[in-house]
């Protein structure tokens, strides 16, 4: 039972993550998300989560050696916009996709700390 309930939010997690990575709320309309302002609310707010990481991540290349705490700090720096995504994408507040969310803005967040500091390409 453990191993089932393991298996699910594993599948959750990976989906939540799969459409984050792809940026676009467009993809959510094929899975059932028909109303088009909330789509574009949620596609405007995920630029605008992307553009403060990429915008925070750019100056922190000053040779700090620790990657990880940069991208923390990144991460933190844009909590306004990531709890404004979450809201909307996750309006009953279900922690694992709260969770999947977060995990998802420190990965990118990493990623553009190290397309910043030249380690990555786009």
């Amino acid at each position: 039972m453990n191993f089932l309930r393991q298996s699910t939010q594993a599948i959750f997690a990976t989906l939540v993550l799969s459409l984050g990575a792809c940026n676009s709320a467009s993809m959510l309309k094929g899975s059932g998300y028909s109303d088009p302002r909330l789509t574009g609310r949620i596609e405007r707010a995920y630029e605008a989560r992307d553009v403060c990481l990429a915008k925070n991540a750019a100056p922190s290349v000053s040779g700090e050696p620790d990657i990880n705490t940069i991208a923390k700090a990144v991460s933190l720096s844009c909590m306004p916009e990531t709890n404004r995504l979450i809201a909307m994408v996750n309006p009953y507040q279900d922690p694992r996709v709260t969770t999947a969310m977060l995990k998802d803005n420190d990965d990118k967040a990493m990623r553009y700390v190290m397309l910043a500091r030249g380690e990555a390409r786009n």
